[in-house]
């Protein structure tokens, strides 16, 4: 038999050297300390205590923000009861609209000085956070402004009312695009909220805060309040609080599921993710390529829904990974406000550690680790891009969510085999496919185990578009006409 002709890398020895571009700092303006954000004031917590949020990009300081103890929850859960009783629940339906729709405005008008902070504080890149993270919020205030008025239009044949205080919990990936996905819908709904934002990443939910002093929103429609694990739990657990609203790691939200069986209060939860990315040989193969790159390298693999477990069909396997590695060759890893940068900071030093954790198990469990050979940043925190071959099923590399830019790689011959792989998996939260074919684009998304499945192309959202998963993925739906479902009760 011929020796078989290894496919040719390309070589990035050319001299070719992107001049530094970086985004303004000038116009943000930032705080030295934060207090709460409760019935429309910054105020001092009742803890007295504070903690530092930091840029992991150079581990600086940006500034002290307020911890909130049990009572800080309870006065703003209060302040939200008694905005949404004398206030809010009173307003028009319309009025409560014009509302949203100016935040949504002002969010725009601010969108810079948004995006600036947000890469700062959470690691990401600026064209990221600018050219998606904050238009996103806002087309999702001024989405669910439109249905403020028009819940009954929303649910045909049913009296939507409102439920009263709604309790929110996001995460760091996306804090700003998080707020909105919860506040928006919410308010539109009529009811107030109490919203917490993570521990590494309060910034932009505290201009958040600013934005809704500016939009002249009634005081305690929107509390924000800060602080790490005891502070959202003081939320869950409030007999105050109506609907809790929390997207997060699996973990959490099985202990959140726990802490409301019994009670009457409404809950979704959007948990964690191993999406599949499945190409067939028949796919275009370099629009596939970066349609995995951006799958799991997007915002640092900071993703519930990356897709971080790749199947190739074994015929064009070869050709498609040595295409990876080419192209994450070609990925810039470094300060989040230059322009150029593909792939940012991690978001803290104890993700940065868990993901290096994984990188060992993966080479312990007989994987072959290819890392990208760009430098990094000697301060901060930073991971190349990493792709591991010769993985297996059971490799916890593919079971297991890591949150971070690492690529597990597995072939597959069959139309059957590879979707029993991809649903064979404790997650169920997205999924992509890349074939030249519709009826296996319709096969496909028919018999994964998935909430949301994209065809030859992956990360793509909108704001009229429901997203959330199965299994221990999660329960609900947020975005579209879904993600107003759980803010609002059927009145008979």
């Amino acid at each position: 038999m011929a020796k078989k002709k290894p496919i040719a890398g390309l070589k990035f020895n050319g001299g070719w050297d992107y001049a530094a571009a970086p985004e303004s700092k000038d116009h943000i303006r930032l705080q030295k300390q934060y207090d709460l954000f409760i019935n429309g004031k910054f105020v001092a917590p009742k803890s007295g205590k504070y903690f530092d949020t930091i840029n992991p990009a150079t581990e600086a300081k940006l500034a002290s923000v307020a911890e909130a103890g049990t009572e800080d929850v309870d006065i703003a859960v209060k302040a939200a009861r008694k905005s949404y009783e004398q206030v809010w629940s009173k307003l028009p339906a319309r009025e409560r609209g014009k509302y949203i729709f100016r935040i949504a405005r002002i969010m725009q008008e601010r969108a810079r000085e948004l995006a600036v902070i947000e890469s700062m504080d959470g690691g990401k890149p600026i064209r990221e956070s600018r050219d998606i993270d904050v238009p996103l919020a806002a087309a999702h205030f001024f989405y669910y402004a439109g249905w403020a008025d028009k819940l009954d239009y929303a649910m045909p044949g049913a009296r939507a009312g409102s439920l009263g205080v709604a309790g929110q919990i996001i995460p760091w990936n996306f804090p700003l695009l998080m707020a909105a996905w919860k506040i928006a819908p919410a308010l539109a709904a009529g009811n107030t909220v109490v919203i917490k934002p993570a521990e590494t990443t309060p910034l932009t939910a505290l201009k958040l805060a600013e934005i809704i002093q500016e939009a002249d929103l009634p005081p305690g429609v929107v509390n924000i309040i800060t602080g790490a694990g005891a502070t959202g739990a003081a939320i869950v657990n409030h007999p105050g609080v109506d609907k809790v609203a929390f997207t997060g790691s699996t973990d959490v939200g099985k202990i959140i599921q726990r802490a409301l069986a019994g009670t009457d209060k409404k809950y979704t939860l959007e948990l964690g993710g191993k999406a599949a990315n499945i190409i067939f040989e028949d796919a275009a193969i370099d629009q596939a390529v970066e349609g995995i790159i951006n799958g799991i390298f997007f915002n640092q693999g900071h993703v519930c829904c990356a897709g971080s477990r790749l199947f190739v069909q074994e015929s064009v396997a070869d050709k498609v990974i040595r295409k990876l590695k080419d192209r994450m060759e070609t990925l810039v890893v470094g300060d989040p406000l230059d322009k150029n940068t593909d792939i940012g900071a991690i978001n803290s030093k104890p993700q940065l550690e868990k993901i290096r954790q994984f990188l060992k198990i993966g080479v312990n469990e007989g994987g072959t680790l290819y890392q990208s050979s760009c430098a990094v940043p000697s301060k901060g925190y930073w991971c190349r891009p990493a792709l591991f071959t010769d993985v297996s099923q059971s490799s916890r590399i593919v079971q297991e969510e890591i949150f971070g830019p690492v690529l597990a790689v597995q072939t597959f011959r069959t139309i059957e085999e590879v979707i029993e792989k991809a649903n064979n998996i404790p997650y169920g939260l997205s999924g992509g496919v890349w074939t030249d074919k519709g009826s296996r684009i319709f096969k496909i998304t028919g018999q994964l185990r998935a909430g949301v499945v994209w065809a030859n192309t992956y990360n793509k959202f909108d704001p009229t578009s429901p997203f959330g998963g199965y299994k221990e993925s999660g329960m609900g739906r947020e975005g579209g006409l879904h993600g107003l479902h759980p803010y609002v009760k059927i009145n008979a």
